[in-house]
């Protein structure tokens, strides 16, 4: 993981986050003044940001807005203090309402961020300066800490391209905390076609069928949807998932609620990231479960293993679209 240290400083009102990346210095500085970049990585998992407004100079302004699975929103535009191309940026870092006006209850915050050569690549300091030690703690408590940690270790996948970030790894499964996973694919084929394989039914029947043999018999979408699955003509074997849209931002994001049909176990909430670059879509899925033990047991199922079935099959009928 990029980040080595994040610590903070009482006595001098700071938090300081260090990360080290095997690139150069110019490709971390482009992945931090490329809004579409940042996007990728400014958020942690769960709350990723979109950048509205980015004049990224002395004077300038930059809006952002990070929304959670739910669709909350948490605002925040940067003053830009100073700039030195190619090295680093200072900026006042403030929370905002939806009109855009700082919010008087979270004092504004003065940021830095330093790019360093390594042996090895680069390295991000970045160094927050708060007013008070009651702003200090106000902070940490609403999760600075572990939210930065998150959302940095994310950069490793944006400064790679995405064939080199993810093909040939097929799908890969990573823990984040007791409650929540993530699930990667490298996609071969355009964002919007993607999209379309998750939200058309005529499509989505053809990939989502799990092992060999099984066959998705019903598919209803919508506000609400619900999926049924048999094994063969053996009508003893099916089984499905309902659930309702949470959050639908085509072609990029999509929210919803999962439950077993016919079970009271807890449902998981599914947040579907969609990234695209030179033809290759990356498909992030973060799941969040009711605990670590229907985590555990979910994924002893060979979840993982039947998923990549899957999406081997989705680029197969992608290629025919």
């Amino acid at each position: 993981m990029p980040v080595t240290d994040i610590s903070t400083d009482a006595e001098n009102l700071t938090m300081t986050l260090t990360a080290d990346f095997a690139a150069p210095v110019s490709r971390l500085w482009s992945a931090f003044t490329d809004p579409r970049q940042l996007e990728r990585f400014w958020g942690p998992p769960g709350w990723p940001a979109r950048f509205t407004a980015f004049d990224l100079r002395p004077g300038g302004r930059v809006d952002y807005a990070m929304t959670s699975p739910q669709g909350e929103s948490s605002r925040g535009a940067w003053e830009v203090l100073s700039v030195t191309d190619g090295t680093g940026f200072d900026v006042l870092d403030s929370f905002v309402d939806p009109d855009g006006n700082p919010m008087e209850a979270f004092p504004a915050m003065r940021m830095t961020f330093a790019f360093d050569a390594t042996d090895a690549g680069s390295r991000l300091t970045n160094v927050t300066y708060f007013t008070s030690a009651e702003a200090l703690e106000q902070v940490v408590a609403m999760g600075a800490i572990e939210g930065s940690r998150m959302a940095m270790n994310q950069l490793d996948a944006v400064l790679l391209s995405l064939r080199e970030y993810a093909q040939g790894k097929g799908t890969r499964t990573e823990l984040l905390d007791d409650q929540h996973v993530r699930i990667t694919r490298l996609i071969e084929g355009p964002r919007e076609l993607v999209w379309r394989a998750h939200h058309e039914p005529e499509l989505m029947q053809q990939w989502l069928l799990g092992p060999d043999g099984w066959q998705m018999v019903e598919c209803k979408l919508g506000e609400t949807y619900r999926y049924m699955w048999q094994q063969g003509d053996d009508e003893s074997t099916r089984f499905g998932f309902e659930g309702e849209t949470v959050l639908s931002e085509p072609t990029w994001r999509a929210v919803t609620t999962e439950r077993m049909i016919g079970m009271d176990a807890p449902g998981t909430l599914n947040d579907l990231q969609l990234y695209e670059e030179d033809g290759a879509t990356l498909l992030t899925l973060v799941i969040e479960y009711a605990d670590k033990d229907m985590r555990d047991m979910i994924l002893a199922t060979g979840m993982t293993e039947g998923m990549e079935t899957s999406y081997a099959r989705l680029e197969a009928v992608l290629a025919g679209v």
